[in-house]
């Protein structure tokens, strides 16, 4: 193949993904078209190029994870999904087989955001296999994703050994210009820039519309200055249709040490679309089917044609992707392999970890208090139990909102330090006065296999009630210590 085949082959697998989220929006007469045109060239890069994950297994522990923060752009993820032939569970693909295996069928792009659907209009986790984090309330991706890198360095910094190295994977989520606006994204920045979280790269697709109209409306900062003033690497991509400067973008985050990076990609909303590019109605409302079948044509492809994957597109996506995942796969299950026989305790902490197992002897060391006329308050019993686990669960670990000395949450010295890029072996977070991005990491950790906590008083929930309500909804073992604050209760108000 000359590297001019290859070159249109990419362009061709780039309009699929466009024409899937168009007739994916279309059919159900409902959803986002606008960022999956204008972003798939970024997100076609990043998974044909850089991500290490294997389609044949999604739960591999060091897989590369890619978040899609800017939620309303799923029909993009389920394309991917699709084309790539990322495959659900055996025990799953057993119980449905008419959707031969795969994580997204082409029966379920054609059934987006109808019921019963492994499409949903945002991407939920648990329900499509893929899916690494329920996204769609803005800046919860991103803030997730901190989570993520902060288990990423926590757990090569307690795992990996000389000859071994198990966790090195990254950590890559994409944002759009709402993620950037809520004050939620600016905490998780501010935490990630202080942890220097090098495996980190969030990929901004800065298209400036959202559904008011352009944001030029409401939002003309720098964001770069803002992220560059928080200890970020901050990048520019001037088209998304560029896909080697992407490519050159990328290679520059792997080759960062210290602090994590943004890409920031520009972009058109409702690329090709003849009359709504670059107009807020290509963001939340199918684009017609005039306006469909002008793209399509401008596309090069079939205006009559739906839900079409030309020749050669999915095998190349297979072929490139599936290949480097597998590869990659391959080779960690042959190094944990040896890992095990050298290290079996920690290899059976790692198994307990991924299958979110409890050691058979976690509640051995469990306190129990004699009633006191004087009474104990509950922030102080709450803390000892919480030691008492720490001691038999080396994966729980967590902080508070700056009041780990009130909420009584610090675990002690004998066995866990304060998690710092000097020192990421480190059970104990200093999260600072980010309630909301403290309880979105935790979700990250959570779901990175570790058993977090998170501390703060009671009425500081209210800051954090999105986080809070996502990882609920993702079943996730997330402990909450919220304490009363003495304003309201006294000092030694119940936990």
């Amino acid at each position: 193949m000359t590297a001019q085949d290859l070159q249109d082959l990419d362009l061709r697998c780039i309009n699929t993904l466009r024409m899937l989220a168009i007739d994916q929006v279309q059919k159900a007469n409902s959803g986002h078209p606008g960022t999956p045109m204008g972003a798939a060239p970024t997100a076609y890069c990043l998974w044909q190029r850089f991500l290490r994950f294997d389609p044949e297994d999604a739960a591999w522990p060091d897989r590369d994870r890619f978040v899609l923060s800017v939620g309303h752009a799923s029909a993009l993820l389920y394309g991917l999904l699709h084309l790539c032939g990322v495959k659900t569970p055996s025990e799953v693909a057993s119980l449905e087989p008419t959707r031969e295996g795969l994580a997204v069928s082409m029966a379920d792009l054609q059934s987006f955001r109808q019921a019963g659907s492994r499409c949903t209009g945002h991407p939920e986790h648990g329900w499509t296999t893929g899916v690494e984090t329920t996204t769609g309330p803005l800046g919860q991706g991103v803030a997730t994703s901190v989570g993520m890198a902060i288990a990423q360095a926590w757990l090569a910094a307690t795992y990996n050994r000389p000859g071994f190295t198990l966790f090195e994977h990254r950590v890559l989520a994409l944002a759009g210009d709402g993620d950037m606006m809520e004050g939620l994204s600016a905490e998780a920045a501010s935490l990630a820039g202080h942890l220097k979280l090098d495996r980190l790269c969030w990929i901004y697709d800065c298209n400036q519309i959202s559904i008011e109209g352009a944001t030029a409306i409401t939002f003309t900062e720098n964001v770069g200055a803002r992220f560059t003033a928080c200890g970020w690497q901050v990048l520019q991509v001037a088209d998304a249709n560029d896909i080697e400067a992407t490519t050159l973008a990328l290679r520059t985050f792997e080759g960062t040490p210290d602090r994590p990076t943004l890409v920031i990609v520009h972009s058109h909303i409702g690329y090709g679309a003849p009359h709504k590019q670059d107009s807020s109605e290509a963001h939340c409302e199918q684009l017609g089917v005039a306006e469909a079948r002008g793209a399509k044509q401008f596309y090069g492809f079939d205006p009559d044609a739906e839900f079409a994957v030309p020749e050669g597109v999915r095998e190349h996506f297979r072929a490139q992707f599936g290949r480097r995942g597998a590869d990659a796969h391959a080779l960690w299950r042959a190094s944990f392999a040896a890992y095990r026989a050298q290290y079996p305790e920690l290899a059976v902490q790692i198994d307990q970890m991924q299958r979110r197992e409890l050691p058979a002897d976690w509640d051995a060391a469990l306190p129990t208090f004699a009633p006191d006329a004087k009474g104990l308050a509950t922030r102080d019993t709450s803390g000892k139990v919480l030691n008492a686990i720490a001691a038999h669960v080396p994966w729980l670990l967590g902080g508070a909102a700056d009041l780990a000395p009130s909420t009584k949450t610090t675990l002690t010295s004998d066995f866990a330090g304060a998690f710092e890029p000097a020192s990421p072996a480190g059970r104990n977070f200093h999260f600072g006065i980010r309630e909301h991005a403290m309880c979105a990491a935790a979700s990250g950790m959570a779901l990175s296999g570790l058993r977090p906590f998170a501390a703060s008083f009671f009425v500081f929930t209210d800051y954090a009630r999105g986080a809070i309500r996502l990882a609920a909804m993702m079943g996730l073992p997330v402990i909450y210590v919220w304490t009363h604050d003495s304003i309201a209760m006294g000092e030694d108000g119940p936990t």
